[in-house]
């Protein structure tokens, strides 16, 4: 298919699963990745470019292409406070998806979060049902919106309370509240891959078990 990706967040969990996809996927020739420092990353498919994500005339001529993938996301621990959080969890996102809209990128594909509502009152799940609600209204031609329960996969750092929840999450699934059952790292970025290679017009929203579905579909 000779496609050109547009990677955010692309040093994630699921970010460095997917840049690895989609450098062994033929169907894509290019993979451009948008990151505030080296990345470490080598590959002839690669093109880096080392951005401030506030400055969107340093990196807006950059995004280019067929597809915008993010997964461009932090915690509170790491932003430091909420309104760090929300900038980079809602503002960069929402700022790199109009200016792909602009550059006539046609495929955007989204990492949200199970439980996101724009309505909620946790703070957490309203920012990103606010991301998804400003998504839909962004015109692309293919959009979809990936909503995954708990991300499984080899973090950098290790936290507690998912070492302690997430074997005691995966059984409980298996049998009720499948919605929450958590998923791997390269679970999701498979599953934002075929949401391009295979767009389905009439869904933009993947709830927490649509998303392995979504990934085991074939190409």
């Amino acid at each position: 298919m000779n496609l050109t990706a547009n990677v955010i967040g692309a040093t994630g969990l699921v970010g460095k699963q997917l840049v690895q996809l989609l450098l062994e996927d033929e169907n894509f020739n290019k993979v451009r990745i948008f990151v505030r420092r080296d990345s470490g990353i080598n590959h002839p498919k690669l093109e880096q470019q080392i951005v401030d994500f506030k400055n969107k005339e340093k990196w807006s001529k950059y995004l280019t292409g067929d597809v915008l993938f993010s997964a461009l996301g932090t915690t509170l621990k790491q932003a430091g406070s909420k309104e760090k959080q929300y900038e980079i969890d809602f503002t960069f996102n929402l700022n790199f998806a109009n200016k792909a809209k602009e550059n006539k990128i046609n495929n955007y594909v989204l990492v949200s979060s199970v439980g996101a509502n724009s309505n909620s009152k946790v703070f957490y799940t309203r920012m990103k049902g606010e991301l998804d609600d400003a998504a839909g209204k962004t015109g692309f031609k293919n959009l979809a919106i990936l909503r995954p329960s708990s991300l499984t996969g080899d973090r950098t750092k290790k936290r507690l309370m998912e070492i302690i929840s997430i074997p005691v999450a995966n059984f409980i699934t298996q049998y009720v509240l499948k919605k929450y059952r958590p998923i791997a790292d390269k679970t999701v970025a498979r599953a934002m891959i075929n949401s391009v290679i295979n767009p389905n017009s009439n869904k933009t929203i993947w709830e927490g078990d649509e998303v392995f579905e979504l990934a085991d579909m074939q190409q």
